[in-house]
């Protein structure tokens, strides 16, 4: 069943507010102020000479395993396999399209803005791109987004835990890991926002459970 035009704008003007937002948060992370900000909370998470304690380090980095590379993609299409069954395939290539689509766009934004990488410690992970925005959060935020809008209500309440908590450790991995500012993290979300949104807009006419 179509959607009512008055909900189909809304979610227009909701994703266009999110990627004019995640422009001017690129725009703004030239300026000063902004770096001392993002330098002031980074310090909260990392550890002068990051080497915080092994454990944990250990655990942030497989957490941005799963969220980059291969992993990643791996992890995308067993989430689309598992859509697919329980419903249909507009949601499962949905899921694909929204971390492709992002991905793209995010290493397309890496390139205009060009911000540095964090200086604050030795990168506890290899990087060679740009910092802005965060692949990885963007990815998190496209994957796990879209999979809770799309999620039959009897999983729904438990497809926005998942959601919040690896969207929440995707992007503290990162900045204790020393290759984003938290600014990264916060563009990375809002453009996943953007393109979970959309895809779940389009997925949506297949969607298992009552609206």
């Amino acid at each position: 069943m179509a959607q009512p035009p008055a909900r189909l704008r809304n979610r227009a003007v909701i994703v266009v507010m999110l990627a004019v937002a995640v422009l001017a948060l690129g725009l703004l992370t030239r300026a000063d102020h902004v770096t001392a900000l993002d330098a002031a909370i980074a310090r909260h998470f990392t550890w002068p000479d990051g080497a915080g304690p092994a454990p944990l380090i250990t655990f942030m980095k497989a957490i941005s395993w799963i969220g980059g590379g291969t992993p990643r993609w791996v992890l995308v299409g067993l989430i689309a396999a598992a859509v697919r069954y329980w419903g249909g395939r507009r949601p499962a290539l949905a899921i694909v399209a929204a971390v492709l689509f992002a991905n793209i766009t995010s290493s397309l934004l890496k390139a205009a803005f060009d911000r540095p990488r964090p200086d604050l410690i030795a990168h506890l992970e290899h990087v060679s791109s740009a910092s802005y925005p965060s692949g990885h959060a963007t990815s998190a935020a496209a994957l796990y987004l879209t999979l809770a809008l799309l999620a039959p209500v009897q999983w729904r309440r438990a497809t926005w835990a998942l959601a919040v908590l690896m969207i929440g450790l995707t992007g503290l991995s990162r900045i204790m890991l020393g290759v984003h500012w938290p600014s990264d993290i916060v563009g990375g979300m809002l453009l996943g926002a953007a393109f979970a949104l959309t895809a779940a807009w389009w997925a949506q006419p297949e969607r298992a459970g009552p609206a």
